[in-house]
């Protein structure tokens, strides 16, 4: 924990230590413990009139004291205060006066004359545990006030000394020993916060407060299993909402989203009214796509938090991935009502846009969302993150619309953030330029990249892809195999090399390196990319049976894998086989991306094997939209205008495909469909001579 986390940190602490207070200033006035105590001291001494007048303004600041924590007006504070300084002089070695003066100090805000009490009551006698737990709390109190990290540091290690002697002093305050802890991970000493609680714990080992401080410790090291373990034996023996809500936070942590759902329902059972429930149910369930659900979930917290904009704009995220894009802009616009200009309704408003297809409107809001942080100050650390995220999604955008240029100029300034920024800003701009069929610069790019971070394997490996769109296939493969380090990060890099050699056609050695793949342990999720690449790889071969098996494979752990959908729905049309399977596999990639304008050619492709010729044409325009550079689309759309007699419009596409055939990047070119094209607009050009020639129009 840091210091930059001292706020929320103060809230809890003023809290605790004012409701501590609080509870003696509601003392009996007739007999408060203080009183009481300052009555058994005088009672050994002969009385005289200045005891008795110390006793007078004793009574006097106490009963000023309780009217100022019944009204919170500051002139019963400072009457308090001078009763209680009179009463001091009178007695200056009463320790109850003292103590009692210190706290009053405090409560009235005026911190340094209280801790020169206390530190005053301390001289006298160190072993006082009393006055040591008061002068913890005034330096907990402090913390607010002190402005630069070193004073915190500074106040945090006196409250520290305190409540370590008050534990010495008295081992059966736990609440102490809890501030203990939670000052230990102010100061990242983890090991003795951990030592302080597992002590709490040895001795009440049902402390909540305790369980609930040691979890919150273990998730913040990681050690989710020891987390679970701990939350597991305590939920079992009493139903504890909070204690109920971290587990369901461990769960999260170890990706068990089921388990983490049932703790996060249960501790809502229980306590329907506490939000941070609810809110833990509800990110859940859109972890776990659960988009119905979590609409209920989201639904029941924005009746409880009306002005929440958060819980608008997850709202507005569900909408969006139930494709109710208008319901999800209504929730936005209510995000925007209660928080103006925030950085996160912007973004999500852009998000909804692309969602939409609205790609000028998204880029609008993401440029004035970067203008806005740039006006922000150089020096707050989150100007920096939220520069990052918004050139990345701005630069996509603008890939998006082929707006190429503009993409590059945006990573560049991405770049300009910082190293790790650059380092991004490098893979996407070789990306990038790629995209835009500028093999020269994307290698000059990447030639530059590995110079600069020659041991970033990222890099290396997006270099080595461009080497393999070059057709320098060897020197791709060669170059990635300096990065085999015999551990699951292999998987990555043997589907790179099994890239380069699918695109090369060289398909046993891309089966090869598939396979050595998957043969990586880990979970099936994890061979998802392996079973699409080996399926595209004997797709290509004409292996369409063992093509489907992998297909399969992979939509068995993801059902929602929205490039599995595509090729498989396109393999299946362009076959014409089970021609309403391919036509649902292809929709259902167009649900998860509904603008994809390769996806909207298979369906168009399906569509014109189901001879249903109109929605082909509709269908094949809307794919021409999103990419009109693509070959293979003008060639689709060209066979619907010759199928449904338009020998003019379709000749026209056939020759805008071979045109945007020249362009394609080498290891994209495929010969046996340009020659193809070439024989359709040949035949058209025959039976268009035929027509016009003399011997055509003779009677």
């Amino acid at each position: 924990m840091t210091f930059l986390k001292l706020n929320a940190f103060l809230i809890t602490a003023t809290f605790a230590a004012t409701s501590a207070l609080a509870q003696t200033a509601t003392s009996p006035p007739s007999a408060p413990p203080q009183q009481q105590e300052f009555e058994r001291s005088e009672a050994a001494v002969p009385a005289n009139s200045s005891r008795a007048d110390a006793y007078f303004n004793y009574t006097m600041g106490h009963i000023a004291e309780q009217q100022y924590e019944a009204t919170s007006r500051s002139e019963y504070a400072t009457q308090a205060i001078e009763y209680y300084k009179k009463a001091y002089a009178l007695d200056p070695k009463s320790p109850v006066i003292g103590e009692r003066l210190a706290e009053m100090y405090w409560k009235a805000q005026r911190v340094h004359d209280a801790e020169l009490e206390a530190q005053a009551l301390l001289k006298r006698n160190p072993e006082d545990a009393q006055t040591r737990r008061l002068l913890g709390h005034i330096y907990l109190r402090s913390l607010g006030n002190a402005g630069e990290a070193t004073g915190q540091s500074e106040t945090v290690n006196r409250a520290v000394e305190q409540f370590k002697e008050v534990v010495r002093l008295d081992p059966s305050d736990s609440e102490s020993a809890l501030w203990l802890a939670r000052l230990y991970r102010l100061q990242n000493q983890h090991d003795k916060a951990e030592e302080v609680l597992r002590g709490i714990l040895k001795s009440d080992s049902e402390n909540e407060a305790g369980v609930e401080q040691l979890t919150q410790l273990l998730l913040d090291e990681g050690k989710s299993a020891d987390a679970i373990a701990l939350l597991e034996g305590m939920t079992s023996k009493s139903s504890s909402p909070t204690l109920l809500d971290l587990l369901g936070d461990a769960y999260t942590q170890t990706k068990d989203l089921p388990k983490a759902e049932a703790a996060y329902r249960k501790a809502a059972e229980l306590d329907p009214s506490e939000t941070s429930h609810q809110r833990g149910l509800g990110q859940t369930l859109l972890a776990e796509e659960n988009y119905p659900e979590a609409l209920k979930v989201y639904q029941k917290l924005s009746d409880l938090m009306p002005d929440d904009a958060d819980v608008y704009l997850r709202l507005a995220q569900v909408y969006r991935e139930l494709h109710q894009m208008d319901k999800a802009e209504e929730t936005l616009v209510k995000a925007r009502q209660y928080s103006p200009g925030s950085l996160d309704v912007m973004y999500n408003e852009a998000m909804l846009y692309q969602a939409q297809g609205r790609y000028e409107d998204a880029i609008r809001v993401l440029s004035e969302a970067v203008t806005g942080v740039k006006g922000q100050s150089a020096s707050l650390p989150s100007r920096r993150r939220s520069l990052a995220v918004l050139y990345q999604q701005l630069g996509q955008l603008y890939r998006d619309t082929q707006n190429y240029q503009a993409a590059v100029n945006t990573y560049e300034e991405l770049g300009r953030l910082g190293d790790e920024e650059d380092r991004r800003a490098r893979l996407l701009v070789m990306d990038t330029l790629s995209a835009a069929k500028d093999l020269p610069k994307a290698l000059q790019a990447g030639k530059e990249s590995v110079a600069k971070y020659p041991k970033d394997p990222a890099i290396k490996a997006r270099y080595a892809l461009l080497l393999g769109e070059t057709n320098q296939t060897d020197e791709a493969a060669k170059l990635l195999r300096t990065q085999l380090t015999g551990s699951e990060s292999d998987r990555e890099t043997y589907l790179n090399i099994a890239q380069i050699y699918e695109r090369a056609r060289r398909y046993s050695e891309a089966e090869q390196s598939a396979r050595a793949a998957e043969a990586i342990a880990g979970s099936p999720r994890d061979n998802e990319m392996t079973w699409f690449l080996l399926g595209a790889i004997y797709e290509r071969q004409k292996f369409f049976d063992k093509a489907e098996t992998e297909f399969k494979k992979a939509l068995a752990v993801n059902p929602k894998n929205a490039p599995v959908l595509n090729y498989y729905g396109y393999m299946l049309g362009d076959l014409g086989i089970r021609l309403d399977e391919a036509q649902s596999l292809v929709q259902r990639a167009l649900a998860e991306d509904p603008y994809n304008g390769a996806y909207l050619d298979s369906l168009g492709w399906v569509y014109f094997k189901q001879n249903k010729l109109g929605d082909a044409e509709a269908t094949l325009r809307k794919a021409l939209e999103r990419d009109s550079h693509d070959p293979t689309m003008h060639s689709h759309l060209g066979v619907v205008y010759a199928k449904s007699g338009r020998p003019e419009l379709a000749a026209a596409e056939w020759e805008k495909s071979l045109a945007e055939w020249k362009r394609v990047l080498p290891a994209d070119v495929e010969p046996e469909k340009i020659a193809e094209v070439e024989k359709k607009v040949s035949q058209l050009r025959r039976r268009v001579a035929q027509k016009s020639s003399p011997e055509a129009v003779k009677p």
